[in-house]
């Protein structure tokens, strides 16, 4: 389950810890398929395997994963994602904690759109999954505690229906969630 305190990253640190691609791919690999070593996230990514150890200690450092001490062994050590809502922050007066929060964001919105057109293009290949998949485009109008509130709501219900990985249902698969939110600019 997530924790129900959202984690407000304004360490400028922890943000470019995140920020970087390749962490990204691993915290994401580690969130969506549970606990591995580096060795098997370096073969994964195709990536150095000293390189891949470098940048899971600095998400460990930055308290995005820890050892899964269960499951570690000797020198074979496995890393697991620590279940966090995180959140960006909305606006800093600080050119470098904004910097690295829109590289971060941009990371996020271009995974997702990557992962939405992969889907599309093969949605017949998903079965009852694509059945089930909705694609929603609305909206309503809102003041600016009404959005934040609504936004709110929506992390709560996804919060509900979090489940780690391992504790799955028999047939269950990630399900890639996208929501935006915001202010429609005016036509010009």
């Amino acid at each position: 389950m997530v924790e129900n305190q959202p984690r407000h990253l304004t360490d400028v640190d922890a943000l470019k810890a995140l920020a970087h691609p390749l962490r990204q791919q691993l915290l994401t690999r580690l969130q969506r398929h549970g606990p591995a070593t580096s060795a098997d996230l370096a073969v994964e990514f195709r990536a150095d395997r000293g390189a891949t150890s470098y940048h899971l200690r600095q998400l460990e450092r930055f308290g995005f994963i820890e050892e899964d001490t269960a499951r570690s062994s000797g020198r074979r050590r496995y890393w697991r994602a620590i279940p966090q809502d995180l959140r960006l922050p909305r606006r800093s007066d600080d050119p470098e904690i904004a910097a690295a929060a829109d590289a971060v964001g941009r990371q996020w919105f271009e995974r997702s759109g990557h992962e939405l057109v992969a889907y599309l293009e093969n949605r017949d290949s998903y079965g009852d999954f694509s059945d089930a998949a909705q694609h929603s485009y609305g909206g309503t109008t809102l003041t600016a505690e009404e959005l934040a509130r609504f936004a709110e709501e929506y992390i709560a219900l996804l919060s509900r229906w979090h489940r780690e990985p391992g504790e799955s249902s028999p047939g269950a698969r990630h399900i890639s969630v996208v929501f935006h939110a915001f202010p429609t600019p005016d036509q010009p």
